[in-house]
């Protein structure tokens, strides 16, 4: 018998709990990023969506020296960066706030640095550039990390991979098009390297060989680390890159 849905979704949540990251990156990259974003005002308001278990955040609190707020729907995540701000000596400057990304109540023209890695898809592209534009600030800036589609002709399990799991994704230059044509400067893009893919996946591949061990369904297993050998085999075809954006006056 197939699993349940319901299985399935709770099958996740066990695989992902307790993984350092929960899309490819590295702290070498987010630091990157945040230099490539450019000065900030002294003790800036700073928003990372969709944190996960919030390995950008930690480093935000630390390399802007302002206050970060984490947000994510999964309470199990927020505590996680509760604990590792805590841990890290930031705790003082680290909130979470349990709410969609596209529906912050937050004032509008209040955040310095919006920050996204790897989460920018659950809204869409396009639908999260709208969304977030009006929470900047005058000087704000967006940064978000974003799968996209490096080759002109992707094959075919490459396309049905992600046409299954995102169905927006597009190229780099498509993505760069719809930017400026609804009014953003693309200040930096940069194309992730394959490191920071196995900073997701060596985790993940570990938790689900423990999983096994413990007799949780292969199938649900093979489901959730399925996206590992996609990865290994048409790799080539996609990638996950950054961006940094300004709203253009």
């Amino acid at each position: 018998m197939a699993p349940t849905d319901r299985e399935i979704e709770s099958a996740f949540w066990r695989v992902h709990q307790g993984l350092p990251r929960e899309a490819p990156g590295s702290a070498e990259t987010t630091a990157l990023l945040v230099r490539m974003a450019g000065e900030l005002p002294s003790d800036p308001t700073v928003f990372d969506l969709g944190c996960g278990t919030g390995p950008a955040t930690i480093l935000l609190a630390e390399l802007t020296g302002g206050r970060v707020t984490a947000v994510d729907v999964h309470e199990p995540y927020l505590a996680e960066v509760s604990r590792r701000a805590a841990e890290a000596g930031v705790g003082d400057r680290v909130s979470v706030m349990r709410e969609s990304m596209d529906a912050l109540p937050v004032p509008n023209g209040s955040i310095d640095l919006l920050w996204a890695e790897g989460s920018a898809y659950v809204l869409g592209f396009d639908a999260a550039l709208a969304a977030w534009r009006p929470l900047l600030s005058d000087t704000g800036v967006l940064v978000l990390t974003e799968a996209e589609f490096i080759t002109p002709n992707p094959g075919e399990e490459a396309t049905a991979f992600w046409s299954a799991g995102y169905p927006g994704m597009r190229s780099t230059a498509q993505n760069v098009a719809a930017a400026q044509k609804k009014g953003w400067e693309v200040r930096a893009v940069y194309v992730l390297p394959d490191s920071d893919w196995d900073n997701y996946y060596a985790p993940l591949r570990a938790r689900i060989a423990e999983l096994e061990r413990e007799g949780v369904d292969p199938e649900v297993l093979a489901m959730a680390g399925a996206e590992i050998g996609v990865r290994e085999r048409c790799g080539g075809d996609y990638a996950y890159t950054g961006y940094v954006l300004r709203p253009r006056s």
